[in-house]
């Protein structure tokens, strides 16, 4: 596979059912072979599902969850702590208001409460917190196994074929909509040259080799539509 055909099948919606099987399984893992029973991540699962379903949402859906964990097993030879960087993908954009600018920091804050719930330690749930609140600059550092994973899984979707881009750019669109046109573009192509002036938008060197150079082109390609 070669950087020009990043070739990964298009996001879709995965069965509520199958993604709270993956969610058990993440919490299991996270919680350590020491602990047993514990409440029933079930609840959990529901009440994170329709947060990622809630109707402001055009692009941070449950399509986008299931699309993040999808790019998370590609790249799990890379990870530390595999369970951690899954249950990151569950809080990362858990809470999601495009109108409001602390959505990390509230996402981050409620991994923090419902993870002890269920009986993830400290350690792990801090390690959470950390990978859902780096997700502000999605630059993790260079000895950041996880964050790399997590932040590579988030932005496979700007290294789409060009139609798959353009819905994903459109549907961005729509979750702001309250926005005027001159604002909305101002603000997004700033968003765009941040995300180009970062030496790589890739960390992994699966995610980089696959995803980089069609990701800078679809990024410039919207900043040129957007700036004419």
């Amino acid at each position: 596979m070669t950087a020009m055909s990043p070739e990964f099948p298009k996001a879709h919606p995965t069965a509520p059912a199958e993604l709270a099987r993956r969610w058990a399984l993440a919490v299991a893992e996270a919680r350590g072979p020491h602990v047993t029973g514990g409440p029933d991540p079930a609840p959990y699962a529901d009440n994170l599902l329709s947060r990622w379903a809630e109707p402001q949402r055009r692009y941070h859906t449950v399509a986008h969850l299931a699309a993040v964990l999808e790019r998370i097993d590609e790249l799990a030879e890379h990870a530390d702590d595999l369970p951690v960087v899954q249950l990151a993908a569950w809080f990362h954009d858990a809470v999601y208001r495009p109108d409001r600018s602390e959505n990390e920091e509230r996402s981050a804050a409620l991994a923090e409460r419902a993870l002890p719930e269920l009986g993830v330690g400290a350690a792990r749930t801090a390690e959470v917190a950390r990978l859902v609140r780096l997700t502000v600059t999605h630059d993790p550092s260079p000895d950041d196994p996880d964050g790399e994973v997590l932040c590579d899984a988030d932005l496979a979707v700007l290294a789409g074929a060009p139609d798959d881009y353009a819905a994903y750019a459109a549907a961005v669109r729509e979750e702001y909509g309250f926005v005027p046109d001159a604002d909305f573009a101002a603000g997004r192509a700033a968003a765009l040259r941040q995300l180009l002036a970062l030496p790589r938008l890739f960390r992994t060197p699966m995610g980089y080799d696959r995803w980089e150079h069609t990701a800078r082109r679809n990024l410039a390609t919207e900043l040129e539509l957007l700036t004419g």
